[in-house]
């Protein structure tokens, strides 16, 4: 008899997590899969066909198509890897990914426009339930905006991630579930090092202590901070260019990667040669994930319009003096 849907599922998991995936989202996907086949008696994997496919995709109605898209990569992997381990003779899976009309366009921060988010973020003022509000979360969007850590990585941060001798952070499980290592320059020392001071002053000691944390025991979460972000940005009124997406948390962690290669270009290095270590830097799998975030801007259109310039003359000098 072949072996259940949920063993299978089970399985599935469990090899994914010890190739150091995380897949949380994933497992909840693959778990209404289970639930919708339990629904209509069928217990087996090789029980589902492509219509039981299709009617399940059916009965999760998702109005984005990249949340419909993830729902479909994660069933999808699931019968690849089911036929790889010989589980099925062929895939049943034939529903398609849906089209993206329209991608978002992120707002990049400049620099002033950073200082002003950071100054509005300092002064937020204090209240019952979260003392120091203003120095936690300017910080937490400076390392976001600063090191182009994600918000999660920056709230999750512990007294231990903290290697003030070699100014490093060390960012624990972050996306995939990869650590890595964040070196980071004074400005952001001075930041960090004023928050570890704050929490030792409200009796934190553990390394494992949140550095962010309000109640002395939680770290502040994520959506917490992206709301107070969103209030910040509606109260600066900062100007979003046509065709651009209002500013969400996240676009801090874009505008640092669209920082780093504009200056690459402005001091005359080479980006392509050096988006391996960008990539790595920001704690993604390959280059092509962090090219995601290198939103084409008009200053990095005239960065590359120079560099190219300078390029052609020399090809052009070059082959006078050939002739």
């Amino acid at each position: 008899m072949s072996e259940s849907l949920a063993a299978v599922v089970c399985r599935f998991l469990t090899h994914r997590r010890a190739l150091g995936r995380k897949y949380h989202s994933e497992e909840r996907e693959l778990r209404l899969l289970v639930r919708f086949a339990e629904e209509r008696r069928i217990s087996r994997l090789d029980q589902l066909t492509a219509a039981l496919l299709e009617e399940f995709f059916a009965s999760r109605p998702r109005s984005r198509p990249r949340s419909f898209n993830h729902l479909l990569g994660v069933v999808r992997c699931l019968m690849e890897w089911a036929v790889a381990q010989e589980l099925l003779a062929a895939s049943p899976l034939r529903t398609g990914r849906r089209r993206v009309t329209s991608a978002r366009v992120p707002f990049l921060f400049d620099a002033a426009q950073a200082r002003r988010l950071l100054g509005a973020a300092a002064a937020l003022p204090d209240n019952s339930r979260a003392s120091q509000r203003g120095p936690t979360y300017r910080t937490i969007f400076a390392l976001c905006y600063g090191l182009g850590l994600r918000a999660g990585e920056a709230c999750r941060l512990r007294l231990g991630d903290i290697d003030a001798d070699r100014d490093l952070l060390v960012v624990v499980g972050g996306k995939f579930g990869k650590s890595r290592l964040v070196p980071h320059g004074p400005r952001i020392a001075r930041l960090v090092a004023a928050q570890v001071e704050r929490r030792l002053a409200d009796g934190a000691s553990d390394a494992d202590a949140p550095l962010f944390s309000f109640d002395g025991h939680r770290s502040v979460h994520p959506c917490t901070a992206s709301q107070v972000f969103h209030r910040l940005i509606a109260a600066l009124e900062l100007p979003v260019p046509d065709g651009v997406s209002p500013p969400r948390l996240h676009d801090l962690r874009h505008s640092f990667a669209v920082g780093c290669v504009l200056r690459w270009y402005r001091e005359g290095l080479d980006p392509a040669s050096r988006l391996h270590q960008l990539s790595t830097f920001m704690g993604h799998v390959d280059p092509t994930s962090t090219a995601v975030y290198l939103t084409i801007t008009p200053a990095l259109l005239e960065e590359a319009n120079r560099r190219f310039e300078a390029f052609a003359e020399q090809a052009w000098t070059n082959l006078g003096t050939a002739q």
